[in-house]
């Protein structure tokens, strides 16, 4: 039997080399000051060197905090002051426009970025190559023995989250008891079905939270785990084929994308392998999960929660057929209850912003900013800023409470509107958002992204629209764009679309 091993697109590493790495790498931050308790910073796209990083920080009992990549300098520079890493670990291209600006102090490990992240990103061998001076991550590893010490207490990563305004916010967790941390690897093993054996891919990136713990649970359990350094359609089938991929963890708008490859291109690949999938992230239109289970199988199962509350609800491949369009219903002790505008508390069935506790997660602090906390608050329970209902003991999503547009006093949703142009011939990504309107205060816009070769009109657009929702659902306003601004996760950056025409209007949200 092959040992297990860690893949970076088609390149393979032992499991115990990375593990090795990672106690060299615990030695090594450990000399150069992280005890338990201290931040240690990621600016990494998906390598094995992640994976090595995190461990280290565990290992100490620090906390880890993978940055998002795609943010500007000013955005990265933002959460290194703010969570004040002893270390920053950082690929070798994204750390150049900060090398400047980087907070005094701040120690930094540099990672050759690999040649599968240079070959799918365009990057020049420069950019990938540290600079004379760097201490370059695998060298610096190499002088240290593996870490010996005593186990610490668990950690949960750190991770920064933007909220409805302002900054992002990092949410800190206390550190875990003995019988929370066997409970959440418990409700981990419930969600993401990732007991010893599985073969796993990771198509997300892993500085966000569902990845991210999907990730940290594969490692000690799978005997593969494959990380894509971008997502492919045609190349995670390529993959799931391969490696004989039994379980994954994506996000809605890959599966649209999978389903919108020509027949030819799907029938080319051997999927049967696959046994498990979860999705997060967004609302999954129920027709796609219908198409993408009758192609793979009654494999996907869908969570729904927050890096402040963690994994509320599971909706399984059954809840899928049963209760199309619900996120599942809590996971064990987990509570829920809705909230109108005025702090009323609602009955079932009616709509209002969701607040819940998860107690297998320890309690939480936003760093820097406790007092954000009481913001999100009510009896007890956490919002994470999303509006739905209950209905036979399932969880239904309306939308993102900031995204909610008020168009002559009615609340629309755009996630529904969202979900159903996903469906129309020849759309490959879209956004809807709420735009100035003088008579109505709001008025809605749709940003439409088509697949290769298509050809619509804006009519046609709400003409699809027009035949299957309210007519006050259609969007007035119809673009089209050659590329949505968005992460390699499928979210799309909607405040890129929609903040133009407020600034336009001499108002900002």
């Amino acid at each position: 039997m092959t040992a297990p091993q860690i893949v970076l697109d088609d390149r393979a590493v032992p499991r115990e080399t990375v593990l090795e790495h990672g106690r060299r790498a615990a030695s090594g931050l450990h000399a150069l000051g992280v005890r338990e308790g201290d931040t240690v910073a990621l600016l990494l796209r998906n390598d094995f060197a992640f994976f090595e990083a995190q461990q280290a920080a565990a290992a100490l009992g620090a906390y880890c905090v993978p940055i998002n990549w795609h943010g500007r300098s000013e955005e990265v520079r933002y959460i290194l002051d703010d969570a004040r890493p002893k270390v920053l670990v950082a690929h070798a291209d994204l750390l150049a426009p900060l090398r400047s600006a980087l907070p005094a102090g701040l120690q930094v490990r540099v990672v050759p970025t690999p040649p599968e992240i240079a070959q799918r990103y365009a990057l020049s061998a420069e950019a990938c190559t540290p600079q004379a001076g760097d201490a370059v991550w695998p060298q610096w590893l190499a002088a240290f023995e593996p870490w010996a010490g005593p186990p610490m207490r668990s950690r949960a990563t750190m991770i920064y989250t933007s909220g409805t305004t302002g900054h992002p916010k990092g949410v800190r967790r206390d550190a875990a008891t003995p019988e929370q941390a066997a409970a959440y690897v418990q409700m981990l093993a419930r969600v993401y079905g990732l007991v010893p054996g599985v073969r796993a891919l990771v198509a997300g990136p892993l500085y966000h939270a569902s990845p991210n713990a999907y990730g940290r649970q594969a490692l000690p359990n799978a005997d593969i785990v494959v990380l894509q350094s971008k997502f492919d359609p045609e190349e995670t089938l390529a993959a799931i084929q391969k490696h004989r991929i039994t379980h994954a963890v994506m996000v809605p708008t890959m599966f649209v994308r999978l389903l919108k490859l020509p027949p030819e291109v799907r029938a080319r690949y051997d999927v049967s392998s696959i046994r498990w999938v979860t999705h997060t992230g967004a609302p999954c239109p129920a027709e796609v999960k219908r198409q993408l289970m009758d192609w793979w199988g009654p494999v996907v199962y869908e969570t729904y929660g927050g890096s402040e509350v963690g994994t509320a609800t599971l909706a399984t491949p059954d809840d899928a057929l049963a209760f199309p369009g619900s996120v599942g219903v809590p996971t064990p002790g987990t509570r829920i209850a809705f909230y109108a505008e005025d702090g009323t508390r609602l009955p079932e069935g009616e709509i209002g912003e969701i607040y819940m506790r998860v107690p297998c997660y320890a309690d939480f602090t936003y760093l820097n900013n406790p007092e954000k906390r009481a913001g999100v608050e009510r009896d007890g329970l956490i919002s994470v800023g999303d509006v739905g209902y209950l209905k036979d003991g399932h969880l239904y999503l309306c939308d993102r409470r900031s995204d909610m547009v008020i168009s002559a006093g009615t609340n629309i949703y755009p996630a529904e509107i969202e979900m159903t142009l996903l469906q129309c011939p020849g759309v490959q990504d879209c956004a809807v958002f709420g735009i100035p309107d003088e008579e109505f205060g709001e008025s809605l816009a749709a940003a439409v992204q088509l697949l290769p070769g298509a050809t619509l009109t804006a009519q046609e657009v709400r003409d699809y629209l027009g035949s299957r929702l309210a007519k006050y659902k259609v969007p007035r306003r119809v673009d089209f764009h050659a590329a949505l601004p968005r992460q390699d996760s499928g979210k799309i950056f909607k405040r890129q679309l929609r903040d133009p025409f407020w600034e336009a209007a001499g108002r900002k949200i």
